[in-house]
C-alpha cells in the first residue's frame, strides 16, 4: 500500500487547534486563554495594557466568521481576567472639597510628622482628641491600570472624612484644634492600604462618604498638585441605617432620609457604581469597608479643586463637600 501523506492539523496564529473538526470558538478555555494572554503580552509591549485587548480583537477583520468568533471569545475572556484583577475602570475624579487639609485650601496636615499612620481615630502632634463612633476598618486596593491592572505598590494614599457629628478636623467649629480622621498609608506589594477609623456621619446635603487622594510615593504627599487621583468612597445605605441607629449618630438619621446616591451631587452621575464599597461586620465589632481603586496615570488627574465653603451643622461642610 502506498504511503499516505499525513493530513495537516489546522492552526490559528501558529498554534495547532486542539479540536480541528470544530469551530474556532469551540476550541476550549485553555486555547482561548492562550490567545488572550499572547495578545496581552503584545499590547503591553506596545504600551497599551490589558484595556486594549478587546479593541485589538475587535479591530481584526479578515472576512472570516471563525476569526470574528475568536475575537468575541478573546474579548469576553479579557473582561473576565480584568474583573479578577479587581478594579476594571478608572476611579472617577471627584472634588477634594473645602476641607482637604492637604494645603490646597488652608492647612496642610501632610507636612506634619506622624501623618503616615494606620490608626486615624486619634489626633497627633500637639493635638490630643479622639473621634468616637462605631469602629471601621477601611481597606483600599489600588490597581495600576496603565500596567494592566497590576498592584500599585508604593503609592501613598491620604484618607480623610468627617466624625460622628459631621465635623471635619482642622476646619469645623469645635475641632479646629484637632487633626483626627486624617492619615496616610503606603501601599504594600499587593497595592493595599488599611486604616483604622470610625464610621463617618451623614451631614446635611451629602451621601455618607470617605475622601482619598493617591500620590506617586510618600515623598510627594506634601504638594497636593502631585496627586494622581482624587476621589470618594460611597457607603451602602443598609449599613448606614444600622450605624445611625446607634447612640451619637442621631442627626445622621434625618440627614440620610433627605439624600440618595441618585441625588447626591458627587455620586448622582452614575449612582456611585465604581465607588460604592463592599461592607461587612456589625455595630458591635465594627465594620470593614472595602473598595478596589483603579488609577490610570496616562489620564489627567483633575479632582483636587475645592468646593464652596459654609453650611452644615456646627460649621461642618455643605452639600458640595
Amino acid at each position: 500500500m502506498p504511503h499516505q501523506p499525513r493530513k495537516p492539523v489546522p492552526t490559528y496564529e501558529g498554534r495547532p487547534l486542539p479540536r480541528p473538526d470544530e469551530e474556532l470558538v469551540d476550541q476550549g478555555l485553555g486555547f482561548d486563554l492562550g490567545t488572550v494572554m499572547g495578545r496581552r503580552r503584545m499590547l503591553q509591549a506596545l504600551g497599551l495594557g490589558i484595556a486594549g485587548v478587546g479593541l485589538a480583537a475587535c479591530g481584526s477583520n479578515n472576512g472570516s466568521s471563525s476569526s470574528s468568533a475568536a475575537a468575541s471569545s478573546a474579548t469576553s475572556t479579557s473582561a473576565a481576567a480584568t474583573t479578577a484583577a479587581g478594579a476594571t475602570t478608572e476611579i472617577p475624579e471627584e472634588t477634594a472639597g473645602p476641607y482637604p487639609g492637604d494645603g490646597s485650601n488652608g492647612p496642610n496636615v501632610l507636612d506634619d510628622s506622624g501623618i503616615v499612620r494606620a490608626d486615624i481615630t486619634k489626633s497627633f502632634g500637639d493635638a490630643s482628641g479622639t473621634a468616637e463612633g462605631v469602629p471601621m476598618t477601611l481597606e483600599l486596593d489600588i490597581k495600576d491600570l496603565a500596567n494592566g491592572g497590576s498592584a500599585f505598590a508604593g503609592v501613598a494614599v491620604y484618607v480623610w472624612h468627617c466624625d460622628r457629628e459631621g465635623r471635619y478636623s482642622m476646619y469645623s467649629d469645635g475641632v479646629t484644634d484637632q487633626n483626627y480622621l486624617r492619615g496616610v498609608q503606603i501601599a504594600d506589594s499587593s497595592g493595599k492600604v488599611k486604616f483604622t477609623s470610625i464610621f463617618p456621619a451623614c451631614y446635611d446635603g451629602r451621601w455618607p462618604h470617605i475622601h482619598f487622594e493617591v500620590y506617586p510615593d510618600q515623598a510627594s504627599i506634601t504638594d497636593s498638585g502631585n496627586a494622581i487621583a482624587t476621589s470618594q468612597v460611597a457607603l451602602p445605605k443598609d449599613v448606614c441605617e444600622k450605624v445611625y441607629a446607634t447612640s451619637g449618630y442621631e442627626d445622621s438619621v434625618s440627614n440620610l432620609s433627605k439624600v440618595s446616591l441618585s441625588t447626591d451631587n458627587v455620586f448622582s452621575d452614575d449612582g456611585g457604581a465604581s465607588q460604592l464599597a463592599t461592607v461587612s461586620g456589625d455595630t458591635s465589632s465594627g465594620y470593614t469597608v472595602l473598595l478596589a481603586v483603579g488609577v490610570d496615570t496616562t489620564t489627567s488627574a483633575g479632582g483636587g479643586g475645592q468646593a464652596p465653603s459654609g453650611g452644615g451643622p456646627g460649621g461642618s461642610p455643605p452639600a458640595s463637600r
